[in-house]
């Protein structure tokens, strides 16, 4: 037995999504302020987006690596420390990170002034992994390591415990 596929008509297009200024989910994370643009329900979760600030003098997560996603980083303003292994790059307003599975990575904001970048996942599942950290700092409470790691854990991502 075979089964027929329906070709009588024209398919739907993908839908375009349009996320204003002010827009889109905002996920507070201690210092951090994250406004996802794209959680990747309108990319077939091949992608998500989301703007970050990072206050002055924010520490950022203990150095990891992920096991099933990309992660681009593109600095808009400030000045954003990534420690990649044992190597550290300070990058300025239009340097763009691309961070594959597996390497050990980190960013920080060790400056006084605020740093905004643009981050991107791909596949998008790690998303959840901010809103799951934010439920666990319910109250304000800030970030620790063991949250963090804790958390992450759970989104196919492990401490670079080796390099820390």
């Amino acid at each position: 037995m075979t089964e027929e596929v329906n070709t009588g008509g024209p398919q739907p297009a993908p839908a375009v999504s349009v996320t204003g200024p002010g827009e889109g989910e905002t996920i507070v994370l201690g210092s951090t302020r994250m406004r996802v643009l794209e959680d990747g329900s309108h990319t077939g979760h091949r992608l998500a987006i989301a703007e970050s600030v990072l206050a002055p003098h924010t520490q950022g997560p203990p150095q990891h690596r992920h096991g099933r996603h990309d992660e681009g980083f593109y600095v808009l303003s400030g000045t954003v420390r990534f420690t990649v292994g044992a190597e550290v790059h300070d990058a300025t307003p239009g340097t763009l990170v691309m961070v594959p599975p597996g390497v050990p990575h980190t960013f920080a904001n060790p400056t006084d002034r605020p740093a905004v970048m643009l981050s991107t996942f791909t596949p998008d599942f790690y998303v959840q992994y901010f809103r799951d950290l934010e439920a666990a700092l319910a109250g304000g409470l800030p970030p620790t390591p063991e949250v963090t790691l804790d958390r992450m854990s759970r989104y196919a991502t492990e401490p670079a415990a080796d390099l820390t």
